[in-house]
């Protein structure tokens, strides 16, 4: 079953990201995908802060990958694929080793352009602009891709 919503502020965009994460349970894969400011990271912010992550979560578009650490030695993996040109630049970024880690939650922005290396059970998070400049259209569900 797909989850959508209509979010008018940054708050309601986190809010729906807690809403995925009680949705989907075990989830371990969020790839996302929207435009340039159309609230992927705020998405991300959302994850952080419903697992109970204390740190400050920024775009990792220069970086390519910001780790969060959680509760109980899980981590936060934060991806941002803006910048890659082909899916194979991701084994470099050790890609499996983040996706074999069963403590691992990912989130991946830009998902779409590595499509083939995104795991078949993730959840697809997309993000469009609404009638006015505030309002996202966001929805989530598997196999979106």
């Amino acid at each position: 079953m797909n989850l959508a919503v209509l979010a008018r502020s940054e708050e309601e965009t986190r809010a729906f990201a807690a809403r995925c994460l009680h949705h989907f349970g075990t989830t371990r894969v969020y790839a996302l995908q929207g435009d340039l400011g159309s609230g992927k990271t705020a998405f991300v912010k959302g994850l952080a802060e419903t697992l109970g992550s204390m740190g400050a979560v920024t775009s990792p578009t220069f970086t390519l990958i910001q780790e969060y650490p959680l509760p109980q030695g899980r981590r936060l993996v934060h991806v941002d694929l803006y910048r890659i040109e082909h899916p194979y630049e991701l084994a470099a970024l050790g890609w499996d080793e983040i996706l074999d880690d069963p403590d691992a939650l990912v989130a991946v922005e830009w998902a779409d352009r590595a499509r083939e290396l995104i795991p078949a059970d993730a959840v697809w998070v997309r993000f469009e602009y609404g009638l006015v400049s505030s309002e996202r259209r966001i929805t989530a569900g598997r196999g979106e891709g």
